[in-house]
């Protein structure tokens, strides 16, 4: 089964969701429009009774993502970071090739294992560019801490090689075997225990520090519901009306 949301794909293959960024010709960058169809894809996968695993990469092997659209900044980014805006208990694994830059960092930094072709390079150019959102700085509880700040502060490629070397990517292939080599990956975690993949996954999420931005979006998935409810808008008009308010629970 198969599914095309706007520039972002969704393949199931054998218990596998490939879920395929696919920009090429603006070098598969990030709007606000595909931040929202990944977080609807993450919603898909965490919801299927038979993708019990899945892969994140991106059509063509120049680029896995350009990061954020300059032109259509998604200021819903979080969104469609997997475990900040879906919290999964199934793994996902990046497969990534060329350039890695921005949020694609970020996108990959919240995956649970990268394999990576020899011909990426990650590069997280914010402090240049002068904007960020800080999602990055999750980077530090998952590399060593001088490796996340060289990375973050010098805004200065780091390769393929040296990612691999410092523990950020699992698997170092020749480009264009990147996905056969994630897909196969997750096809073995799909096979084994759903139930201890999601505890462990849990156990890790409960084990690494939170950053800022982790810990701000997780208080909005809590209290934005509240805002937008029925019954807000209930006690709101019982107050103005000057009358006890029903409420609902919704």
């Amino acid at each position: 089964m198969s599914g095309n949301n706007g520039h972002l794909l969704y393949e199931s293959r054998d218990g596998v969701a490939v879920i395929t960024i696919n920009r090429p010709d603006k070098r598969n960058a990030l709007s606000r429009a595909m931040c929202t169809a990944l977080r609807d894809a993450w919603l898909r996968f965490r919801d299927s009774d038979t993708d019990r695993a899945a892969v994140l990469t991106a059509a063509g092997d120049l680029a896995f993502t350009a990061g954020a659209d300059l032109r259509d900044l998604p200021d819903n980014l979080p969104d469609a970071l997997p475990e900040v805006g879906v919290a999964l208990n199934k793994p996902v694994v990046a497969a990534v090739a060329g350039h890695v830059v921005g949020a694609g960092v970020t996108l990959v930094t919240f995956c649970d294992l990268c394999v990576a072709a020899d011909n990426a390079r990650f590069l997280y150019p914010e402090a240049r560019v002068g904007a960020t959102v800080g999602g990055i700085a999750a980077l530090a509880a998952r590399v060593p801490h001088k490796i996340a700040m060289e990375l973050m502060l010098l805004g200065e490629p780091i390769s393929a090689q040296r990612a691999h070397e410092v523990g950020f990517v699992n698997r170092l292939v020749p480009a264009g075997t990147q996905v056969e080599t994630a897909v196969a990956l997750a096809r073995t975690m799909a096979g084994h225990a759903p139930l201890v993949l999601g505890a462990l996954k849990q156990l890790v999420r409960d084990t690494l520090p939170l950053s800022p931005m982790e810990r701000y979006h997780r208080a909005r998935q809590v209290i934005d519901p509240v805002l937008s409810s029925d019954d807000m808008r209930e006690g709101v008009a019982a107050f103005g009306e000057k009358r006890p308010p029903v409420f609902r629970g919704r």
